[in-house]
C-alpha cells in the first residue's frame, strides 16, 4: 500500500520529489474553458488579494494553495478509489476567492452573464462550500470538489490565522529583501510586506 501511495503521489516512481507534481499541477487545467474560467476568477480577485497580502505573500500563498489543494484531492481520491488526475489550479484559485470573501464578506459580487443579480461575498463563499461539499459527498465528477474544498478552507484559515502564524514571523526577511532590492534598483520595492 505504501508503494502504491508513493507511486500515486509522483509521476515517476523512482523520483524522490513528492511535492513537485503537486506544485506543477497548480498550473494545470483540464480544458481551454477551464483555464479561461480560472483566469477570469483570478483576474477578478487579483487586485483585492494583492492589496490584502502584497505581491510576495500572494505568490507564496498561491503556490502553497496549489500544493495543499492537490494533496487534499489525492487523499479524497485514494479514499474513494478513484485514481484520476488532480489539477491544483482550481484549488489555488479557490484559496484566493475564499481569502477575499472571508476578509470582505459584505462586498457585492455578480456573475459575468447575470450582472443584474448581486449577492454578498460571504453568501457566495457559503454557497460554493455547500456545492463542493455536496459534490464530494455524492461523488459528482463535474469538478475536483476535494481540491476546491481544500483550497477554500486553506484560504479561510490563512487570512484568519495563518498570516499571523506564518508570514508575520518572516516579515524581517521580507523587509531585508525589499531593502536589498531598493539598493540595487535605486527605487522602492514593489508590493507590501505585511
Amino acid at each position: 500500500t505504501r508503494r502504491m501511495m508513493f507511486t500515486y503521489f509522483t509521476s515517476d516512481p523512482s523520483s524522490k520529489a513528492v511535492c513537485s507534481p503537486m506544485l506543477l499541477s497548480t498550473f494545470s487545467h483540464f480544458s481551454l474553458f477551464h483555464m479561461a474560467a480560472n483566469m477570469y476568477v483570478l483576474w477578478s480577485f487579483s487586485s483585492s488579494i494583492v492589496s490584502l497580502l502584497g505581491c510576495e505573500q500572494f505568490m507564496a500563498v498561491y503556490l502553497s494553495a496549489g500544493v495543499i489543494s492537490t494533496f487534499v484531492s489525492y487523499i479524497a481520491k485514494m479514499a474513494t478509489g478513484r485514481f484520476e488526475p488532480s489539477l491544483g489550479a482550481s484549488g489555488a484559485i479557490m484559496t484566493v476567492l475564499a481569502a477575499v470573501c472571508t476578509k470582505m464578506p459584505e462586498a457585492k459580487l455578480a456573475i459575468i452573464f447575470l450582472p443584474m443579480f448581486t449577492f454578498t461575498a460571504g453568501s457566495a463563499l457559503k454557497a460554493i462550500i455547500a456545492f463542493d461539499t455536496a459534490g464530494l459527498a455524492l461523488g459528482w465528477r463535474l469538478f475536483d470538489h476535494a481540491a476546491h474544498l481544500g483550497g477554500a478552507l486553506f484560504g479561510m484559515w490563512y487570512v484568519t490565522y495563518g498570516h499571523e502564524l506564518i508570514w508575520k514571523n518572516r516579515e524581517p526577511l521580507v523587509k531585508a529583501w525589499h531593502e536589498m532590492r531598493t539598493k540595487n534598483t535605486g527605487k522602492g520595492g514593489g508590493g507590501r510586506s505585511n
